[in-house]
């Protein structure tokens, strides 16, 4: 098993990594997402996107993108923690870190088989899906209900310190 450091690459080195896996005819599944906090919905969306394929990129956002996102104070955890936590997992095979507000320019330059979003999207609002189908890119749904969150975990936590 490799190290969750090594699993973490730049955009350039997973394009050559990719050209490679898909030469071999594997099947590449992308997802992507914050991971502040990381939580058991985080762990079952990835693990339900690696059994789409063969191969599993994931992509976290930048801190500055994590910010635009969530708002002040957040992330909680750096970009190189966050990714270091994603990497870690067994069934993720390639980690990048981007900036962009969404995830279209990452499809254009990897063309993944599969890009897996969780179930707080349906098919229709997936920012990304006009980019996939131009692409031929298949759109996946995976993972349980959306249940678990890190603004619920945060709430839990701050709660639990003030009781």
């Amino acid at each position: 098993m490799r190290r969750a450091e090594t699993k973490i690459v730049s955009r350039e080195k997973l394009a050559a990594a990719l050209a490679d896996e898909k030469q071999r005819a594997r099947r590449v599944v992308f997802a992507n997402g914050i991971f502040d906090g990381l939580h058991v919905g985080h762990v079952r969306y990835l693990e339900a996107a690696k059994r789409e394929g063969d191969v599993l990129i994931v992509a976290v956002n930048s801190d500055s993108s994590a910010r635009e996102l969530k708002g002040p104070g957040r992330p909680i955890l750096d970009e190189n923690a966050r990714a270091m936590l994603v990497a870690a997992l067994r069934g993720v095979d390639y980690v990048v870190v981007f900036s962009e507000p969404n995830v279209e320019r990452l499809l254009e330059q990897l063309r993944p088989d599969v890009h897996a979003k969780g179930t707080d999207y349906t098919l229709d609002t997936v920012p990304e899906r006009g980019a996939a189908s131009r692409l031929g890119i298949r759109v996946a749904i995976v993972g349980d209900p959306k249940d678990h969150s890190t603004r619920a975990l945060l709430e839990s936590v701050r709660k639990a310190t003030h009781d």
